[in-house]
């Protein structure tokens, strides 16, 4: 019995000895992943960089000559589908590519390689993407272009060598404060020019810019730091926007030869009475008028023919309708077309207090909303 005891009681010693062993030679797990070499091993690609995702492979495609990162649709063969897929580089585009779309991306520099035998292209997306460069060797290569849509990227000038055959150009929140001269020459085509949300001041804009532009309808300028109205701005304007800059004074005879503008925005500036000519809105064409967030005592004149007025957030403390009507308010006026077409009227931010003087309502009888 003794015998059995003993030889029990050395089992159970030599089993505990094992266990410590065994918990002993177990590896512990890292408290931190290992650094690793950036030097990738011969025959092994190198990593992507760490702050990019990795890139979206689109599925297999009927188009032998459709990138992989892309998407060609056979309902759209003229399309090339690249946006949204984390590329860096701009592949190499079809031949029978009309309509390109790279937007939100990484791409950081566009180059004439990609677009060796896209000669029909007519539409390119590339916002919001860190472009810094448009080789101008591109547009050598897609001399048929009509539309480039580049908002939202790094660019610092407006790129070299655009095509004549341009019509819209959107290049807004960038960081362009100059335009060179040249930069628009010839291009007669052009109808929108977007250069919203830059650093163009003043001195970035020279005399003859938008000489050659004769057809442009629609000149985004806003969100800059200009303190003038910009000169030579071409007089086939439909829509002029000069939001949010430094303006502090209209030329009388700004507007003079302006057939057919219709919207002009001058919000968030620093107009006030004296850098406001008199009769400076009174345009013929104007029908929607924005000149609220300024420093404006008084209501300026407009014309009869105008149907919204922004005028909020200024200094003005009270509206007289005798001074503002087109026509005396004691006259009968039984031909409908001379009453004046306003019909939106914003004064709120002002010093005007409710309720709207009876002349007021008397003159602009189309009038459905005031805001005080």
């Amino acid at each position: 019995m003794k015998v059995g005891v003993g030889f029990l009681s050395a089992l159970a010693l030599c089993l505990l000895v094992g266990t410590v062993l065994t918990q002993r030679s177990r590896p512990k797990k890292p408290t931190r992943r290992p650094a690793t070499s950036r030097t990738p091993a011969p025959g092994l690609e190198p990593q992507e960089p760490t702050d990019y995702p990795p890139v979206i492979l689109g599925p297999p495609s009927i188009y032998p000559d459709c990138p992989r990162e892309c998407l060609c649709s056979p309902s759209y063969p003229n399309s090339l589908n690249c946006e949204n897929r984390n590329i860096r580089v701009v592949p190499v585009i079809p031949f029978r590519t009309h309509y390109l779309y790279l937007q939100n991306n990484y791409i950081s520099e566009v180059t004439a390689e990609s677009f060796v035998n896209a000669t029909d292209v007519r539409w390119v997306n590339l916002a919001n993407n860190r472009i810094q460069r448009i080789d101008k060797q591109v547009f050598q290569k897609i001399p048929s272009l009509l539309y480039l849509y580049a908002q939202r990227n790094q660019l610092k000038e407006v790129p070299s060598g655009l095509p004549a055959s341009l019509e819209q150009l959107r290049l807004g929140r960038n960081s362009i404060s100059k335009i060179p001269a040249g930069a628009f020459s010839k291009m007669g085509n052009l109808t929108l020019l977007d250069l919203y949300h830059n650093q163009i001041s003043d001195s970035g804009l020279g005399k003859n810019t938008f000489k050659d532009l004769t057809s442009l309808l629609q000149l985004n300028l806003a969100h800059n730091v200009l303190k003038k109205m910009p000169t030579g701005v071409p007089n086939s304007l439909m829509q002029l926007f000069l939001d949010r800059n430094r303006i502090d004074d209209i030329p009388k005879d700004y507007f003079e030869g302006f057939l057919h503008l219709s919207f002009l925005r001058l919000n968030h500036n620093q107009l006030n009475d004296k850098g406001v000519p008199k009769a400076v809105f009174n345009i013929s064409t104007l029908l929607d008028l924005q000149l609220s967030h300024n420093q404006l005592a008084h209501v300026p004149l407009f014309n009869s023919h105008l149907e919204h007025l922004h005028l909020n957030h200024n200094k003005i403390e009270g509206i007289n309708g005798t001074l503002l009507c087109p026509y005396n308010l004691l006259a009968d006026v039984s031909d409908y077309s001379l009453v004046p077409k306003l019909r939106y009227l914003r004064l709120d931010g002002n010093h005007i207090s409710p309720p709207i003087p009876v002349d007021v309502i008397m003159c602009f009888r189309q009038l459905h909303s005031i805001v005080i």
